[in-house]
């Protein structure tokens, strides 16, 4: 089969590797628009699910990818200068750049032909190609060019957000929520070059943005304001803003639903599918995920039509609770005035029940939890589960023996 996808990240690549380690006798190109090694953002987080699904899929990129990743322990709650509030549980996190690197020369050494710095400004040139796959992100061009076959809908949320970077080293996936003259703004941070880089999100609402002149000031103005406002919380480090070349920008968050995604020769992937918000972090797994499903539907149906029309049916109805959950989080956080005269540990309470009701237990279970000894307790058990789970997916013995790696057989995954 001969495959073009158009879009370089993380959707695109891990696809053309899913497709590859399946029969690698297909004739696969990934073109993307930016240069080698330029992207924007800075971190991506994900959780132990993701190490299974990429372990089982490719045990190769799996363990490079792991061993580029930082891991954090815990979420941590801070409003103005009140004491911290915690959330157990832990997560992992990679620099944006270092996985699309990851990915890119795993493709290569498997055959995939990754062209960089090259636009697609319409689909003529593919009139010999037997599937187009859109991976082009939320704005997704190629998804444009089908003439809105796909039934897409764009929404816009209310906050203003901006992605940046900090030489602050995070070791906890963070909330800082600060109270200006303007209304509250806050940030979460996490991770993502060991020892050196974490990201920052920066967020608030209209009003805040406005009031705080972030709707006129140049970016490095921007800056020197954000890090007065979270000086206590960064510890007087320095925010960073240029990826890819380009200072970042505040935006709003694009909410993508599309009622089908695929026409005639042409599918769509990751962001150009789907997109859920950041407060939940699962863009990631996400598009891995959609790459992993529509590699073995190709893999396991002989005609296209059919293997096009089962991936559509498996992942939009996968993706209906993500994308509803992802939207009660935006909301919740568009109107987190209403939470924040609370305490830290009130405050990080109503951000765990945003998606819903919960039992009377689970408040006494968050208070128990903030006790030092408890956390301790806590941390314990999570190593136990980290350890138990990286053994059962052969991450473990993976990294004994990694001098040694030689390529293994791949029973198909099924997800």
């Amino acid at each position: 089969m001969k495959i073009v996808c158009v879009g370089g990240g993380p959707a695109g690549l891990y696809f053309a590797i899913s497709m590859k380690r399946r029969d690698p006798a297909h004739d696969i190109t990934v073109i993307d628009r930016d240069p080698a090694g330029s992207t924007y953002g800075w971190g991506v987080v994900y959780w132990d699910d993701l190490l299974d699904i990429l372990y089982r899929n490719d045990p190769d990129s799996a363990q490079a990818v792991r061993a580029g990743s930082v891991l954090w322990r815990e979420q941590e709650i801070h409003v103005r200068d009140d004491r911290a509030a915690y959330f157990g549980g832990y997560g992992f996190s990679m620099g944006r750049a270092a996985l699309l690197d990851v990915l890119s020369r795993r493709a290569s050494d498997l055959g995939v032909d990754v062209r960089h710095g090259r636009e697609v400004h319409d689909l003529s040139g593919f009139g010999d190609t037997d599937l187009i796959v859109a991976s082009d992100g939320a704005n997704s061009r190629v998804r444009r060019l089908v003439d809105d076959r796909f039934g897409t809908s764009v929404t816009l949320g209310e906050n203003r957000y901006v992605w940046l970077g900090t030489d602050k080293v995070f070791t906890r996936f963070t909330f800082a929520f600060e109270h200006t003259s303007a209304g509250w703004i806050w940030f979460h941070a996490y991770p993502s070059i060991a020892g050196k880089v974490s990201t920052c999100i920066v967020e608030c609402q209209p009003q805040t943005w406005r009031g705080l002149g972030f709707d006129s000031q140049d970016n490095l103005e921007n800056l020197r304001v954000l890090e007065n406002i979270f000086a206590r919380t960064l510890d007087d480090h320095s925010l960073l803003s240029t990826t890819r070349g380009e200072a970042a920008r505040w935006s709003r968050f694009l909410e993508v639903t599309n009622k089908i995604w695929y026409h005639d020769n042409v599918v769509l992937l990751g962001d150009a599918a789907h997109t859920t918000h950041f407060t939940i972090g699962s863009g990631t797994r996400l598009a891995i995920v959609d790459a992993v499903v529509l590699a073995q539907n190709l893999y396991e149906h002989a005609e296209l039509t059919d293997a096009l029309e089962n991936y559509d049916a498996q992942r939009r109805a996968a993706l209906r609770p993500i994308q509803a959950a992802a939207r009660t989080s935006m909301i919740w956080f568009e109107h987190a005035d209403r939470y924040l005269d609370r305490s830290p540990v009130q405050l990080a309470y109503a951000m765990a029940a945003r998606h819903g009701p919960q039992m009377p237990w689970r408040y006494q279970q968050h208070l128990l939890t903030q006790i030092p000894t408890v956390r301790k307790i806590r941390r314990a058990i999570d190593s136990g589960r980290r350890w138990w789970r990286a053994a059962r997916r052969g991450e473990l013995a993976m990294a004994r023996v990694v001098s040694t790696h030689r390529p293994r057989f791949l029973s198909p995954a099924r997800q």
